[in-house]
């Protein structure tokens, strides 16, 4: 007789419930740095070994940047539908249904308003978790709500990318979107409201196209990945060896794409004081030059 036996079947945990990493576990960066977890809760999630910024989600950055961690979320309730009745192996709502509870979103991107350095601001925030961060028509109106939020409450508009690129689920509309979300910001600047684009690893295909370099200031993490066709993609279509790092920010930042990179502990500071030199208002306390 067997000294063990399965009794019940399947892994029971629920999908929600589960962690990438549970508490107390050690996290390995790329450069074989190990790094215990609690350690890097508190460092932001960026490895104080080799300075690695680890992958996080909007709440994640809302805590960073908010005060107090006090912010009201806008436009939740957005959900995609199936407009092209896109199915390969599931349903388009089956995939969306499943990322949902997954990581508890309802799309890829999150829209918050609060107080940053005590004024306000609005701030979107993608979420590679949910289908890859892939931009379809909720992320597009999200943006744009975000942009007449932005005009109506006269709050400065960061926006921050994570993404692989557009929802091939969503066909053209997906693309449409890229127009979309750009023709908004042009209405935000020319009320003359600041907007601060932040790359996150990875800022990718129409995300890259559009939105995501459209800022008055554009701000990249240290080692995103950061480009319209991957690196894979750019060698085999070239035929040539591509230069040490590239398509990373600091490659990017070298070559005049960026305007500067922000360790994810100084955004906070950095991205208000750069708000009040565009506005050419007072720099409130405690800003920090770069």
């Amino acid at each position: 007789m067997a000294w063990f036996k399965r009794t019940r079947k399947g892994i029971q945990t629920n999908t929600k419930d589960k962690k990438d990493t549970p508490d107390g576990l050690w996290h390995k960066t790329p450069s074989g740095k190990i790094v215990d977890n609690d350690e890097l809760v508190k460092n932001n999630y960026v490895s104080p070994e080799d300075n690695f910024h680890m992958r996080i989600g909007s709440k994640e950055y809302f805590k960073i940047l908010f005060d107090m961690n006090q912010y009201e979320i806008l436009f939740e309730n957005l959900v995609s539908s199936n407009p092209l009745s896109f199915s390969d192996t599931k349903s388009y709502q089956q995939r969306i249904k499943q990322a949902n509870a997954k990581t508890g979103l309802n799309d890829a991107i999150s829209i918050a308003y609060g107080k940053s350095k005590g004024k306000n601001i609005t701030i979107a925030s993608m979420d590679f978790s949910f289908i890859g961060g892939s931009m379809g028509s909720v992320v597009g109106e999200k943006i744009s709500r975000a942009v007449d939020h932005s005009i109506n409450t006269k709050s400065p508009l960061l926006i921050i990318s994570k993404s692989g690129g557009a929802r091939m689920m969503e066909g053209a509309i997906s693309l449409m979107q890229m127009a979309k979300t750009s023709a908004k910001l042009s209405q935000l600047s020319s009320k003359k409201i600041p907007y601060i684009s932040l790359c996150t690893d990875p800022t990718t295909g129409g995300t890259t196209a559009s939105f995501a370099m459209l800022g008055d200031i554009i701000i990249a993490e240290p080692g995103a990945l950061i480009g319209f066709a991957g690196p894979r993609v750019v060698k085999d279509t070239t035929g040539k060896d591509l230069p040490v790092g590239f398509q990373k920010s600091e490659f990017l930042l070298n070559h005049g794409f960026l305007d500067f990179i922000s360790h994810r502990n100084d955004l906070k500071e950095k991205i208000n004081l750069y708000i009040d030199l565009i506005l050419n208002k007072s720099l409130r306390k405690n800003s920090i030059q770069h």
